[in-house]
């Protein structure tokens, strides 16, 4: 594993249509080639520069979206790096595909309110997830 395995998430341009009295933000449909199987759904929130780090799914696939705020999203398969960083939100509106295996953490960037949906290929199994401590990777928050 490594930049090869990087490579494989993806960040997608979503449609936001504009409509009088709000609008529309598109996502996913089952027909998407990032959707894989639906497991469940989940929002998580996150203050603006708290960081949630690090996290490995060895089973979950993730599509992400933060359809309110704005978070940064970071991305390895090293404890040194090469590492990818994504920032999405409410004003760069796309979604992240992560497949398993990669470890990933997390802060938000916005001091309005932060909003990340997972819509997930399996359950949440707590099993399947490895956790680090923030300090045992070296990247720079």
């Amino acid at each position: 594993m490594g930049t090869s395995t990087l490579s494989k998430i993806k960040s997608l341009e979503l449609e936001e249509i504009s409509v009088n009295g709000g609008n529309i933000l598109k996502f996913l449909k089952n027909s998407d080639e990032n959707y894989k199987n639906f497991g469940e759904a989940y929002f998580s929130f996150i203050e603006n520069k708290f960081i949630k780090a690090w996290k490995l799914h060895t089973k979950m696939t993730m599509n992400l979206v933060v359809p309110s705020g704005s978070v940064k999203f970071v991305f390895t398969t090293n404890k040194d790096g090469p590492f990818k960083v994504l920032e999405i939100g409410s004003k760069n509106y796309k979604s992240l595909f992560v497949p398993p295996n990669i470890w990933f953490g997390f802060q938000g960037t916005s001091s309005s309110k932060n909003i990340i949906l997972n819509f997930s290929n399996i359950i949440h199994d707590e099993n399947e997830v490895k956790r680090l401590d923030q300090n045992m990777i070296n990247y720079k928050w």
